[in-house]
């Protein structure tokens, strides 16, 4: 009988065409395949140092140099996670989307991951000369979604603030999916009073109303063969709203003023800055039609909880501007832009920047150049003083489980497996957060200090 051979990971990894690793719990490379080696290592051999110093050339884990981190959501969470990261070379910045997958071994037991780099062009989704542009973890949960919904023909509801770029996602999702060779239709529901958004949305026939003369194709119609947009769908009155209940239900509608049943094949992406579950409970949206809109919802995260972000989006819009040389953001007005909370979101980024960049001379946008309300955020003091009870300072939750953990880790007389038995976790979460706790033993591949087991040779 011929003998088989098990084959090695990085045999397996081989088959990918993108680089590819599989990572350890202590960010260290259990296995790569060539393109990994040929992207990030020089060629050189990669098994046994750290992704973040491979990839990065950090000294420390991407968390601890303002980086997110997949692997570290991914141990957090136990589910598969996407980041966008940047890596700085001599060419200049690239940009890799990272996917990073947890892998379950023999007995149940996750104790490595699978991580995928895919290169993309300045971490953006392109429509035209419009793009979607980002690089944190709450973007790239935005790309995954849109990704996974665009070559779907299902009704998508974006749900965001003003500024987050809705008409934007909706171009994007509709250039990605099965009808991109058909019209890209944008119908805003909150600029025409009711009577005439009926007309502009199911068109009219010649004569009906009586106070407009002529035939009018409405949205609907122009709409057929790719995708309607409807914007603020939550400002659509209920009459309206019936109607448009029973087109999705039917596909078929009536022009105002018509008798004959006209038929559209479209697909349907709805857009609204308001909570439509809460308008549902007040009666001001109807039940039925809320359910049929939202199959698959999105909400765009506000540019707040996207920070990271904003050198990404200052690069972009120095190109829409044909900026002769790239914006250059003072590290004291990115600190500023940072703690300011943007309620106009991207949209008043723009405006800031625009604004910035007329007023700067060599490209470097200074505090100076912001308006009042940045630079009053820059001001601002970094942090209150720190509260006290009892004589003892309050700290973060977080450096309290830290301090603690470091102390009974110390003291414990038993092994790490009773010890997170004690704690109420597991022993692979606690191997997690002690290695958090303890930089200088996690960095040199040694893991925390256990005492023998019951049981043993040594501890019997």
């Amino acid at each position: 009988m011929a003998s088989s051979r098990k084959l090695q990971p990085s045999t397996i990894l081989d088959c990918l065409e993108d680089p590819a690793a599989v990572l350890g719990e202590d960010y260290r490379i259990l296995a790569a395949n060539h393109a990994y080696l040929r992207t990030f290592g020089g060629g050189g051999p990669v098994k046994g140092r750290f992704c973040y110093e491979v990839f990065h050339g950090y000294a420390a884990p991407c968390p601890l140099s303002g980086e997110p981190c997949p692997l570290a959501e991914c141990l957090e969470s136990g589910e598969s996670c996407r980041v966008v990261h940047v890596r700085y070379t001599p060419q200049g910045p690239h940009r890799e989307d990272v996917i990073t997958r947890p892998l379950v071994d023999d007995d149940g037991v996750v104790r490595s991951f699978l991580e995928r780099i895919h290169p993309v062009a300045d971490a953006e989704l392109e429509t035209g000369e419009e793009r979607l542009v980002g690089g944190g973890p709450a973007f790239a949960r935005l790309l995954d979604l849109i990704e996974k919904v665009a070559g779907r023909n299902i009704v998508v509801l974006l749900a965001g603030e003003p500024g987050t770029g809705k008409k934007l996602v909706a171009k994007t999702i509709h250039r990605l999916g099965p009808r991109h060779d058909g019209p890209f239709v944008p119908a805003d529901c909150s600029s025409l009073p009711q009577s005439r958004l009926a007309s502009q949305l199911f068109g009219r026939e010649r004569g009906s109303p009586s106070w407009l003369t002529g035939e009018r194709r409405g949205w609907i119609e122009a709409a057929h063969g790719g995708t309607l947009f409807l914007d603020d769908v939550s400002d659509i009155a209920p009459r309206l709203q019936i109607k448009l209940l029973r087109l999705l239900e039917s596909g078929c509608y009536w022009r105002m003023g018509g008798s004959d049943r006209q038929r559209s094949d479209f697909r349907l992406i709805c857009a609204t800055q308001r909570d439509l579950g809460a308008l549902v409970d007040e009666g001001a949206f109807r039940k039925d039609l809320y359910y049929r809109i939202s199959v698959f919802p999105i909400r765009l995260p506000p540019l707040r909880e996207r920070l990271e972000d904003i050198p990404l989006l200052a690069d972009c819009i120095a190109r829409r501007l044909q900026a002769p040389e790239p914006l250059q953001l003072h590290p004291r007005t990115l600190a500023a832009l940072r703690r300011y909370a943007f309620p106009g979101n991207v949209r008043e980024l723009l405006n800031i920047l625009q604004r910035a960049y007329l007023l700067a001379e060599g490209g470097i946008i200074l505090p100076a150049h912001l308006p009042g309300k940045c630079r009053e955020a820059e001001d601002a003091s970094p942090s209150p003083a720190p509260a006290q009870v009892d004589g003892q300072t309050i700290m973060p939750l977080a450096e309290a489980e830290k301090r603690y953990l470091r102390r009974v880790a110390e003291h414990f007389p038993g092994d790490n497996r009773e010890l997170a038995k004690r704690l109420g976790i597991s022993e692979r979460t606690l191997y997690r957060k002690l290695s958090k706790i303890r930089p200088g033993k996690s960095s040199s591949g040694e893991k925390p200090k256990s005492a023998p087991r019951k049981g043993t040779r040594d501890g019997h």
